[in-house]
């Protein structure tokens, strides 16, 4: 009985149901909840926006849905059913407006319909573009929000202080807004009213606050991200109790100070970046709190000191990432139940010792970067079961030992890099051809390189460089590298077999390196034909190429080889060519010339002749080096220089070179380097290059140069010179002390504030010939604190100006095989950094002075052959020079010379302070004189005897002297002593 009525009981239950289901279903069809005012706002909503179809392009690498959402609102349907429009199943009001990925583009307007809905509780806007838009007032009036998303969008400017009245805020989202800013208090007055906030996401917006402590009170929060808000100050140092808190992202406040921060035990924290941060110490034993973090990144802190052990602790960490800190000491042993670790970085520390066995439990591990540290030993050899390993870097490291089996086994692994480091052996054969890059350069490695390198069809950018790999590579063994886009095999001992096979030509390569190698012969490989943009072949031994085939090559070194024959016309697209130290000969074609994107064109150490193309100067508005250094070039040089070139470096040094400098030079204002030594320019001292305010060295020795230098045209020439060889020429007259006066580039340099580098860039370094201390050198790089002047072997004659001691930067001086008079200036005390001093063979008189000791960086000094008188300096460099310094000076004394001094010589007077006496002396005022003098004598004579007091004519003569020599110690740098 009971169960035929439980029976009735649901039949009825049924019935009623479908009744009601068929109701709903029937109001349902025929009414729209949606108020007709709501779809007129949406509606105007969206006309006030456009779509931007090319978003999808953008948003696809998110790999989420994106799709023009109000594309489908359409006029006289229920706005409730609208993508991304969500209504209140009782009042029909829209409760949540999701606009996401809709391509939307267009201002958001204080009177936009977006604000005509006072029950809106969920906005999402993020992923838009709303540039010109403002965080204003209108969001502040959705008193029922409690989820607003904004973020990525393009808005701008301040944020309405209206949105700390959105009470009921759980989750706010304006990251990634680069040009949006809080007004000052804005973001205190936001972290005290929004006290419900469980997500708050700000990265990227300027907040430019310290970090408000009650934020770290707020127990709701969930998620926080504050990256790149330029937070400053130091973060708070009490423990972080927020037992909540899953996500806490600090990154990119680099003026954020503060330690590694404290969280109590049960915390659920899962991800935590502090990268880009200014904090500082060592990590501390708490850590070991964190037993829910998955990822932790501590790049570019300032973090020190060893890794705690309570690291093990992290048992759930899949990404750990300690990235250029100060860590110190070795690595510890605790990764034996970190199994869940993906990515290992601990790159760019200062980490010692060898990888802890540990390593080996690391099974998931897909990166792993010991990179940048001073890591010594073998690498462990008994590694089994990283499957996942795809990313191996421990470059720049001291590994030493042969490279362990497992390493070529790994079948995920894409990127191996063990450069810079100590192994020897040979290489292995790789077991998986899933490697698409490996770097094993400056190792000790040799033998010859192994087959299965060729077998690698992934292979895009294989370093061998600098080791010691011999054998001989065949071409046509890389037939199947088709993804082959960097290769490098420079500095070692390979050769080359070429195979015109068109499968070896590599589709995809861009550079080529195979430099200091044993490459000899007739270079076939026309590899890269379409693709090569670099391609280096210097230091090898080729003789010649059948063509130069390559269209889009932009850097071609070929320098050093056994080049023969003519100048091989380069393709039309290079920026960098040369063909440097080769045996080429023949005339320079002004086919040269059509090479209008040239940059570098370096043609020096050959024999080629004949006249240099009128073009040369002009060709390229790119061309900003060009060196014919050591040929057989003769003529004129080219006279035309297009306006606004680009030239930095001019080298025609040891030619046949005749006429005059062209005057056309003077419009080449980024030039810092003429060379013009060892010619037969026959011209007057260019003056007018002291107005190219860039100009650090000019050559100008060995040619036929002549006439006096004179007076500059200009106020203060050559500013940026450092470097000034007039040697071997013939200009006479006196020195230019003008000139020297102005040569501020060798005056007062601070190296040790001074960045020490070298002139030129990566592609091209400046090279000079210069003769100091004794010797011809070749500097083939040019310091920036490198200073020397010679103005040797010339017919200057005078003193020398006391102003060069004012030059007290100045490395080399040579003065030599002139005419100069006078003595050596006392103001040569002053030229502090001085290695090099050469005033031999001239006719200087006077005593070395003693101030000279003082020149402790002095190595060598030639003084002989002139007419200097006295003791030698002693004391200092003074010590270490031999005779050959002082010879052909039969006045001179003393050690190192055999001819011992007497005291008279030592004890000889100031040279300058005799040099004044002598410089005013007259007859005609001594003649004139001579009567009265002759009286007054007299007169003073019989008056001391009478009083008895000879003292007092000794204490009137001493203190007229005393005055005259300190009236002589005030005399100006620019008057020269001499002798009448």
């Amino acid at each position: 009985m009971m169960s035929k009525l439980l029976l009735l009981c649901f039949l009825f239950f049924l019935s009623c149901s479908h009744l009601l289901l068929s109701s709903c279903f029937s109001f349902s069809n025929s009414t729209k909840i949606c108020p007709h005012g709501q779809s007129l706002a949406l509606l105007h909503l969206k006309k006030s926006f456009s779509i931007e179809k090319s978003y999808s392009n953008y948003f696809k690498y998110y790999h989420l849905p994106n799709y023009p959402k109000t594309e489908y609102w359409k006029e006289g349907s229920d706005c409730c059913s609208w993508d991304g429009v969500s209504c209140d199943l009782v009042t029909g009001h829209v409760i949540e407006l999701d606009l996401s990925w809709s391509w939307l583009s267009g201002t958001i307007h204080s009177n936009s319909t977006l604000f005509r809905f006072p029950h809106l509780q969920r906005l999402n806007l993020a992923f838009n573009d709303f540039s010109g838009s403002s965080v204003s007032a209108g969001f502040g009036r959705f008193s029922s929000l409690t989820h607003l998303n904004l973020s990525e969008s393009g808005f701008s400017g301040l944020i309405s202080p209206e949105i700390s009245h959105l009470s009921n805020l759980v989750s706010f989202d304006l990251s990634r807004n680069w040009d949006v800013e809080f007004a000052p208090h804005g973001f205190d007055s936001l972290v005290q009213n929004l006290t419900k906030l469980q997500k708050l996401h700000l990265r990227g917006i300027s907040i430019s606050s310290v970090f408000p402590n009650s934020l770290l009170n707020r127990s709701s929060l969930i998620s926080l991200d504050l990256s790149l808000c330029g937070l400053y100050g130091r973060f708070p140092d009490n423990d972080i109790h927020l037992l909540k808190l899953e996500l806490l992202y600090l990154w990119g406040n680099s003026n954020l100070s503060g330690n590694f921060p404290r969280f109590s035990e049960n915390n659920s924290l899962i991800h935590l970046y502090l990268s880009f941060i200014n904090f500082s110490g060592e990590l501390p034993t708490s850590i070991g709190n964190l037993k829910s973090l998955q990822t932790l990144s501590l790049i570019e802190c300032q973090f020190s000191g060893s890794i705690p052990a309570s690291l093990e602790n992290l048992t759930q960490i899949t990404y750990l990432n300690f990235y250029y800190n100060h860590f110190s000491g070795k690595i510890p042993n605790v990764f034996y139940n970190l199994r869940n670790l993906i990515s290992l970085e601990l790159s760019r520390n200062n980490f010692n010792g060898q990888i802890p066995p540990s390593i080996g439990n690391l099974t998931n591990l897909r990166v792993l970067d010991f990179s940048d540290n001073q890591l010594e030993g073998a690498i462990p050899s008994s590694v089994y079961g990283f499957s996942s390993l795809s990313h191996v870097r421990l470059q720049y490291n001291l590994f030493n030992g042969t490279i362990p089996s497992w390493l070529y086994t790994l079948p995920s692994l894409v990127e191996l890099d063990l450069s810079h480091n100590k192994f020897t052996g040979h290489i292995g054969e790789f077991q998986f051809d899933s490697l698409e890059s490996i770097d094993l350069s400056m190792n000790e490695l040799h033998g010859s390189i192994p087959t299965s390198i060729f077998e690698l069809v992934n292979f895009s950018s294989p370093c061998l460089s600098s080791n010691n790999l011999s054998g001989v590579l065949e071409t046509s063994k890389f037939e199947k590298l088709i993804n082959l886009k960097d290769l490098d095999l420079s500095n070692n001992m390979l050769s080359l077999t070429m195979s015109v096979h068109s499968n070896s030509m590599l589709p995809n390569i861009q550079t080529l390196d195979l430099s200091h190698n044993n490459i000899s012969g007739i270079f076939s490989w026309n590899v890269g034909k379409d693709t090569l943009v670099y391609m280096n072949l210097s230091y090898n031994s080729i003789s010649g190429f059948e063509m130069l085939p390559w269209k889009s090559m932009r850097i071609l070194d070929l320098h050093c080889n056994l080049l023969q024959g003519p100048l091989p016309t380069p393709p039309n697209s290079p920026f960098f060519f040369s063909v440097s130290h080769n045996k080429l000969s023949g005339e320079l074609s002004p086919l040269i010339c059509k090479a209008s994107s040239m940059g570098v064109l370096d043609l020096s150490h050959n024999n080629l002749g004949g006249m240099l193309p009128h073009c040369l100067g002009n060709f390229s508005n790119d061309l900003s080096i060009l060196n014919l250094r050591r040929n057989q070039f003769h003529g004129i040089i080219p006279q035309t220089f297009l306006k606004g070139n680009s030239f930095r470096t001019l080298d025609f040094n040891s030619n046949q070179l005749e006429g005059l400098v062209p005057r056309s030079l003077i419009i080449c204002k980024e030039l810092e380097v003429l060379n013009l030594g060892n010619n037969k320019i026959n011209d007057t001292f260019p003056h007018w290059l002291g107005a190219l305010p860039k100009l650090q060295v000019l050559v100008l020795r060995s040619n036929q140069f002549h006439g006096h230098i004179g007076v500059p045209k200009i106020k203060s020439p050559f500013m940026s010179l450092r470097i000034i060889d007039l040697a071997h020429n013939d200009f006479e007259g006196d020195l230019p002390e003008m000139y020297l006066r102005s040569l501020k580039a060798t005056m007062n340099i601070d190296e040790g504030n001074m960045t020490r580098k070298y002139m030129g860039d990566h592609n091209y370094q400046d090279s000079v010939m210069v003769t100091i201390k004794g010797l011809e050198i070749e500097f083939v790089k040019i310091l920036n604190t490198f200073t020397t002047i010679d103005f040797s072997s010339n017919k200057f004659q005078g003193v020398i100006p006391k102003c060069i001691g004012n030059l007290n930067s100045l490395r080399g001086l040579n003065l030599s095989h002139n005419y100069l008079t006078g003595y050596i200036p006392l103001s040569f005390k002053n030229l502090k950094m001085l290695e090099s001093l050469d005033l031999s063979s001239n006719k200087l008189s006077g005593r070395i002075p003693q101030e000279l000791t003082s020149l402790t960086f002095l190595e060598v000094l030639n003084l002989s052959q002139n007419h200097l008188i006295g003791f030698i300096p002693q004391g200092s460099q003074f010590q270490t020079f031999g005779n050959d310094s002082y010879y052909g000076n039969p006045g001179l004394c003393g050690f190192p010379l055999s001819k011992r001094c007497t005291t008279d010589e030592i004890q000889y007077p100031s040279q300058e302070i005799e040099a004044k006496f002598e410089g005013g002396f007259n007859w005609k005022i001594t003649l004139m004189g001579y009567g009265c003098g002759l009286v007054i004598g007299l007169s003073l004579c019989c008056l001391i005897f009478v009083s008895g007091k000879p003292e007092w004519l000794v204490w009137i003569i001493d203190k007229n002297i005393h005055k005259k020599i300190a009236r002589n110690k005030r005399s100006t740098c620019g008057r020269g002593a001499r002798i009448s």
